[in-house]
Formats: C-alpha cells, structure tokens, sequence
C-alpha cells in the first residue's frame, strides 16, 4: 500500500483587473491532503478531517471528481502493464482544509489540485502539469458550475498566472517583483456560482478597452517591478462595483489598506476576502492591523494572513 500528502495553497483570483483571468498563490492557508491506496477494487473513499461537513460521495466532491477525471483518462489512454494494477485497488482521500469553503480564497481548487498532485505522485508521475490541471478543473467546474481556471492555474503552478484560455487550456506563468499578500477574511460564505448571479451581462465598449488596457499594464507592471503602475493598474469598474455590496465595510477595508501603505487591492475571487499587495512584510503587517481595525468595531468575526506570493505551488511533503 502507498501513501502521498501534499499542501495546496489558497489563492487569490481575479486580482481586480483580471476576472477569471489572473490568479496568485500565497503560503497560508493551505488545505493537507493525503492520498492511499486501499485494497477495494474501483473504489474512491474520502475522509474528512476538519468540521466544514463537505460531501464524502466522489461525484458530488471536487476532490473525488478530480480523481474521477485521472481515473477515466487512464482507461481512454491504456497506459499499459505499468498501471495496470490500479484496476485492482481502490484509493482513499483524507481532506483537511485550512481554507475554509466559500472563502473566496480558492478552496474548492485547493482540493481539486492538491489530490491530483498527491495521486499523481503516488502513480508515478505519467502526467505532466497541463494535464493535471485539466484534471483538477473537473473538479472546480462542480463548485463554480463553470470551466474557471483562475485559482487553480496558480495553485498548481505557484506565483502569478494568466489564464489566457479554457478552451484549449493555455496558461501562462508571469514574472512578477517581491510581493507580500494581506488577506482578510470576514467569516461570513459566499458561493461562487451566486456570485456569478449579480455580475452585469453586457458592459459598455468604453469600461471594456479601459479594462484590457489596466490588464496589460498590470502584467507590463509586473514585469517591470513597476510598482506604481502596478497601484495605478488595480481598478475594476466591472465587477468590484457590483460584489461589494456583498461584503460588509468593504469600502472601509480596502480604503484602511491604501492609507497603510498597500499598493492595491480589492475583491480576493468571489469574496467575502479581500486582498492587498505590499512591497514589503513590515507594510503587508501595518495594512493587517489597519484592515483588522475596521472589523473590530463590528460584530464580524474574520481572520488574517500575510504571506509572501508562493512560487511552489501544490507540493509533496511526504
């Protein structure tokens, strides 16, 4: 019998100016998962150990259906003698998530990556990256109703990345200067799929140029180490205007956090967190203590982390 655990990172999607585009990986939170083999042909167990009481029948987890998903390319491709022994077995999941669900802080795709990493491991690795990120987007597609790679692309690949396609997956790693996330995360649930719901269905041709045009400069920025065209890049009138209002003192938040020092920020994902970029640890910290300033005069409890920009990614750790 075999055994592989690997962490999957929180990520933050969207980044402002890129909706369903742009992602970035931080080092914590980050969901344990370890796979094994168990002798019970054909069969996918998943255990939970952690309170959120997410579905343990595969089809209906992000996880299993990730597994789903390798499983049946498996048999398309017929890998021949070498994992011919997997017809034999079955595999048990063992989920501990350090991202809570509905956080806006890539939780499903946590999942959906970090046990496509671990089974591809404990295969042997016959898969390279695109692949498995094809793999863990059935998963995520349960969660978002929809092909939506920006927390995953980042979650599997580390740093920063563009999502330049879903149909072909074609993702692209951006270069990017010394970074430091803050992310605060009002303990209150938003799911994705509503989300979705509330954002406009057309949008005037000017907001439109006016959004690819902070795209680009946002990815030139990043590049460059540009810092202040990075701050200048970090505006949304498409879909910020629209969450907010589903975020209590959102307007409060992120003002708090530019008046720290933060270059900028903004909705992480879906919400309800919300993010800002620093140059620096000693400035992420300053814009955590501001930020939590303004949700300790309410009554919502929330949560706090400053992390540097992980460049691993999804890692095997034993």
């Amino acid at each position: 019998m075999k055994k592989i655990t690997v962490i999957a990172p929180a990520t933050v999607a969207n980044v402002v100016c890129g909706f369903d585009c742009l992602g970035f990986a931080i080092k914590k939170p980050f969901d344990k998962i370890t796979v094994s083999t168990i002798k019970e042909r054909n069969t996918i167990r998943i255990k939970h150990l952690d309170d959120f009481n997410l579905p343990t029948e595969a089809n209906q987890n992000v996880a299993g259906k990730a597994v789903m998903a390798m499983l049946e390319k498996i048999k398309q491709k017929h890998y021949g003698h070498e994992l011919e022994w997997i017809e034999n077995i079955g595999f048990q999941i063992e989920i501990k998530k350090g991202i809570k669900p509905g956080s806006g802080i890539g939780s499903s795709a946590a999942s959906a990556v970090g046990v496509i990493v671990a089974l591809n491991e404990l295969l042997g690795k016959p898969f390279c990256q695109n692949e498995l990120l094809e793999f863990a987007l059935a998963g995520e597609e349960l969660a978002s109703q929809g092909r939506h790679a920006d927390n995953i692309a980042p979650c599997l690949f580390g740093g920063f990345t563009l999502v330049r396609s879903v149909e072909p997956l074609d993702i692209v790693k951006l270069e990017f200067p010394t970074l430091w996330a803050t992310v605060v995360h009002p303990q209150i649930e938003i799911k994705t799929s509503e989300a979705r719901k509330i954002l406009p269905q057309k949008i005037p041709l000017k907001t439109a140029i006016k959004a690819w045009s902070n795209l680009g400069a946002f990815v030139s920025a990043l590049s460059k180490g540009d810092y202040e065209l990075l701050a200048r890049s970090l505006e949304d009138e498409i879909v910020e205007p629209v969450r907010k209002r589903l975020i209590p003192h959102f307007d409060q938040l992120k003002e708090a956090g530019l008046k720290a020092g933060a270059i900028g920020g903004g909705i992480s994902g879906s919400g309800p967190s919300v993010f800002m970029l620093s140059k620096s640890q000693k400035t992420a910290q300053k814009v955590a203590k501001k930020m939590s300033e303004v949700l300790r005069k309410t009554e919502i409890p929330f949560k706090v982390y400053v992390s540097e920009i992980d460049v691993e990614g999804a890692k095997v750790i034993s």
